[in-house]
Formats: C-alpha cells, sequence, structure tokens
C-alpha cells in the first residue's frame, strides 16, 4: 500500500503499535519524494510517501485535499507486458501515468503506475 503523508510520525507510530519494522527513508530523485517501506511478517507491506522538501512531485495535489491518504496499491510482476495484457484481455482499460524507471527503495528495480479504469492507481514492481 502506498500511503502519501505530510508527515509520517503519527503513521511510524501506529505501524510500530501493529509490530511493523520502519525501514529507512530514502530520497527517489526520480519520483521527487521520501520513501520508507516498512514491514512485518504475515501484513502487507506500507510504503510511506513523502514530499522532498522543496520539490515538486506526484503528492502535490493529494496532499492540498489531505494529510494522509492510501492511494496506490503494488504488484509485483515477473513480465510486465504479459501482465498488462492480462488486465487488457480481463476488459480492463489501463492507462500509463508514470512510465518505467528505476527505484531506490527497491534496490533498482523497476516500477512503473498505471491507473486501472474502475480500481484506481496501481505502481507494478517487476521482479529482478
Amino acid at each position: 500500500m502506498g500511503l502519501a503523508l505530510k508527515k509520517e510520525e503519527e503513521a511510524l507510530k501506529f505501524l510500530k503499535g501493529l509490530g511493523y519494522d520502519e525501514g529507512t527513508s530514502v530520497y527517489d530523485p526520480e519520483q521527487k519524494v521520501n520513501l520508507r517501506i516498512c514491514t512485518a511478517e504475515g501484513k502487507p507491506s506500507v510504503e510511506l510517501v513523502t514530499k522532498a522538501d522543496g520539490k515538486e512531485g506526484p503528492l502535490e495535489n493529494i496532499l492540498k485535499k489531505y494529510n494522509e491518504l492510501v492511494y496506490h496499491t503494488c504488484y509485483e510482476t515477473q513480465d510486465l507486458d504479459a501482465s498488462l495484457e492480462a488486465m487488457e484481455k480481463a476488459g480492463l482499460r489501463i492507462l500509463p501515468v508514470v512510465p518505467r524507471k528505476p527505484a531506490i527503495l527497491f534496490g533498482g528495480r523497476h516500477v512503473s503506475f498505471y491507473t486501472v479504469m474502475g480500481f484506481g492507481l496501481i505502481e507494478i514492481l517487476e521482479q529482478a
């Protein structure tokens, strides 16, 4: 889950209370945001996404309206083209939002973002 936040302190308290471990915060110049992944065994990972100081990025419109919002879900794939094709064959309309690019948070693995009409924003993380 991708959680957009103005400040991450309260979200970290909440997640730690649920048994999550907080990862190290990193700045991703490709996405122009600060990122931190929080993980717990048997629970979905939560990606904390905050605006980078002085940088205009993808959270501008979200954070004008909300202090925090789960705004995307992330899915992992072995084959990006096959995954997109399968969704289209299922009759889904897929609109590219952010093209494929390396992500620092995931060790340089590629991510891309799409709007799935009738579902919302998804991130696709490619396996190494």
